[in-house]
């Protein structure tokens, strides 16, 4: 068990995420979470398990996954998000611009900075610019919120976590 007071087990599973991606480690999470797909890479699987109308599905997502699925990268996937918001994670998003219009935004300017930087595009029709320049403050905030951090300061590395011979005695002693 890893936890952190003051963290959140996103935060803390993304820094065990980037431990494993510096050392070349295989790493898979299991989450139920789309949050977590911003942590997809060559080493990190996101293995999402989704349950509809009774059916319960995993679907594996490296970042190419994740990038063919949503068009977009896993660090771009943090962005869409904070531009339509999430109710559920109490991340306002600009008002106005939904899904389909984040993906798109994201799709094409990469970022919500590049986005911001870039309001004149011919692509922004005039309500949505309107949407934009009065959300800027809240897709700033919403892009802090749903970033989840990957420098957690846990008391522990990897090789805390390699896999050892079963102590005996210790284990005799606790369960019988």
């Amino acid at each position: 068990i890893l936890e952190k007071e003051g963290f959140e087990a996103d935060d803390i599973i993304g820094t065990v995420s980037r431990m494993c991606d510096e050392g070349g480690i295989s790493c898979h999470i299991l989450t139920g979470d789309r949050d977590d797909l911003q942590l997809a890479s060559a080493n990190t699987d996101v293995l999402l398990t989704i349950t509809r109308m009774g059916a319960t599905t995993t679907t594996v997502y490296d970042a190419d996954a994740v990038y063919e699925e949503y068009g977009v990268t896993p660090s771009e996937f943090v962005d869409v998000k904070a531009l339509m918001g999430d109710s559920s994670d109490n991340v306002p998003g600009v008002k106005g611009i939904g899904e389909k219009t984040a993906f798109g935004y994201i799709q094409k300017f990469k970022s919500i900075e590049k986005l911001y930087d870039n309001l004149d595009d011919e692509i922004i029709k005039p309500a949505a610019r309107k949407k934009l320049q009065d959300g800027k403050d809240m897709a700033a905030l919403s892009k802090k919120l749903c970033t989840i951090d990957r420098h957690v300061p846990i008391d522990s590395t990897l090789d805390d976590y390699e896999r050892k011979e079963y102590n005996i005695p210790r284990l005799t002693e606790l369960f019988v």
